[in-house]
């Protein structure tokens, strides 16, 4: 993958997964978080658990949960997604395909407008994509569809071509039925003019076309948006801001929760994972979102390239139990994974050839692990890093522990203090071992789980993995029929069933809560709060 094209993960976030937060203690985070809630007490404003983003709050450069919950709130792209996944117009008054889905004509809705009062308009859109394919921003993968979208970006995309002020067409290189659907996703919203002046300092107090505004960011600790006074879109927002606030641990914000401190909550802990629906009433959350989860091992790694590459990680994968993990550690909150996508996603299956590498086989792994050490025997440890501030430690341990006692090998996990010090470490590639990964979905599509994670040079495919026979298969399925792409995208997966360019863990449900201070209270297909919904 060229450098140009690295891309942070989620997960869910990758979710993703929900995965972002500030580092500090846990003491001294429950503390601040509590100085940094004062608005909380006015009644207005809805506080909220999150993390500090990875990069500024550019939205063709966010790609994680923490930064990406933010953009999302203060941008808003051609289309939004309900709480289903069925899509709608945003600023789109209409999206028209023509030359068999390979042109798509978007006329914007008149009277849109930015934070700053300045249009929304077919410069916006036509500007953005082109500056985040011409500086290789982290989402440039997205724009690939696209005529004269090059690799290594530098240069404009020919597919796009302004009609008049509230109109444009986008000229893809073959026809792809499912290109409006990805238009809801943060690396179509729109850009200002002043973001052009200077992209840095825009990205620490960025202008938006979306239901909020930022109103204070105070790095490390908490960030805060309130309503938009210029958005006229067709959603509504029914409270007065979000406060969204960076604790180091869940097991902090949990307690926050509990004690008034915090409203929402999306991410709770392990430790409270067999007690907190009985804690929190009715007010607890756990149902099924499109988080896939897993924990990626380059094959620039000594021991995992070619052959023995191949089964060693078969071998790993063997050796985890994952339906014990799901049951003990997750409180039945999670689902042993069956693929690289998620249940929710129409289309999936849990019946794929090669899935049985993900089922627990102690010792069909001791033989795979044993034909790896006749081509190049073992050594050293085996780590899966993780970041201390998500609640991964219990199941990483529990992973390392079946590694150990399957094959006989020192494996344990390597922590990092938060997410944003994990996925620096990933993004420069000079991250040793393996490490946990996973996807939160942008839009509601196998595909989405597919491309942006494995495709060659993809900006998510942190295993820099690459096979041309997985890259065509991707690139026939999306030039099908909507009908019968599911089929095409399962053949994918069953070639990566073979590479195994990660390992599947297992799909998660939103497990969260709110305070009895806010009410309707919503969590999206994707797992998100929907936050202009709740009420203070």
């Amino acid at each position: 993958m060229k450098n140009t094209l690295k891309k942070s993960l989620i997960a869910v976030s990758a979710a993703t997964l929900m995965v972002s937060m500030a580092a500090c203690s846990s003491d001294s985070s429950t503390d601040s978080a509590s100085e940094g809630s004062t608005t909380a007490a006015s009644g207005d404003i809805v506080t909220a658990w999150g993390g500090e983003p990875q990069n500024p709050l550019l939205p063709q450069n966010t790609n994680e949960a923490s930064g990406g919950r933010i953009i999302d709130l203060v941008f808003a792209g051609l289309v939004s997604y309900d709480a289903d996944g069925a899509v709608h117009n945003e600023m789109a008054e209409s999206i028209e395909p023509s030359e068999g889905n390979k042109v798509y004509t978007i006329k914007i809705k008149d009277g849109m407008k930015f934070a700053d009062g300045t249009p929304v308009n077919a410069d916006s859109f036509i500007d953005a994509w082109n500056y985040a394919v011409e500086n290789a921003l982290l989402s440039i993968y997205f724009f690939e569809p696209i005529e004269g979208y090059t690799e290594d970006g530098g240069q404009k995309l020919s597919g796009l071509e302004k009609v008049d002020d509230l109109t444009f067409k986008v000229t893809l290189k073959q026809p792809e039925a499912d290109f409006p659907l990805r238009l809801g996703y943060s690396a179509f919203y729109p850009l200002p003019k002043v973001a052009f002046d200077d992209m840095d300092a825009f990205g620490q107090n960025p202008v938006g076309n979306g239901m909020y505004q930022v109103a204070n960011w105070e790095h490390n600790k908490s960030l805060t948006v309130t309503p938009n006074p210029e958005y006229t879109g067709p959603r509504s927002v029914e409270n007065n801001g979000v406060e969204f606030v960076f604790y180091a641990t869940p097991d902090a914000a949990y307690t926050a929760l509990q004690s008034g401190n915090l409203d929402i909550l999306d991410a709770i802990p392990d430790s409270a994972m067999a007690t907190f629906t009985d804690e929190l009433g009715d007010r607890a959350v756990n149902q099924p979102s499109a988080v896939f989860q897993s924990f990626t091992i380059p094959d620039r790694n000594e021991h995992f390239a070619g052959e023995e590459g191949n089964l060693r990680r078969q071998a790993l994968s063997m050796a985890i139990n994952r339906e014990l993990i799901c049951d003990k550690i997750f409180e039945g909150t999670r689902s042993p994974a069956t693929d690289f996508t998620s249940p929710v996603i129409d289309g999936h299956s849990d019946s794929l050839n090669g899935a049985d590498v993900l089922e627990y086989n102690p010792e069909k792994a001791k033989e795979l692990w044993a034909k790896a050490d006749a081509i190049s025997q073992w050594e050293g440890d085996f780590t899966i890093a993780y970041n201390a501030d998500g609640g991964h430690q219990g199941w990483v341990d529990a992973v390392t522990n079946d590694i150990k006692n399957t094959l006989g090998i020192d494996a344990h996990g390597q922590p990092y203090p938060d997410f944003k010090s994990l996925r620096d470490d990933v993004t420069s590639r000079s991250i040793k071992g393996g490490f946990r990964t996973g996807w939160q979905a942008d839009y509601p599509s196998l595909a989405n789980f597919l491309g942006p994670l494995y495709g060659t040079g993809a900006g998510s495919n942190d295993g820099d993995y690459s096979n041309p026979a997985f890259d065509a298969k991707l690139t026939e399925a999306a030039s099908a029929d909507p009908a019968a792409a599911p089929k095409l995208y399962n053949e994918a997966q069953e070639i990566l069933l073979v590479d195994l360019p990660a390992i599947p863990l297992w799909y998660s449900n939103v497990t969260g809560g709110y305070s009895d201070q806010v009410s309707n209270v919503k969590f999206g297909w994707d797992s998100k709060p929907l936050y202009n919904e709740v009420k203070k």
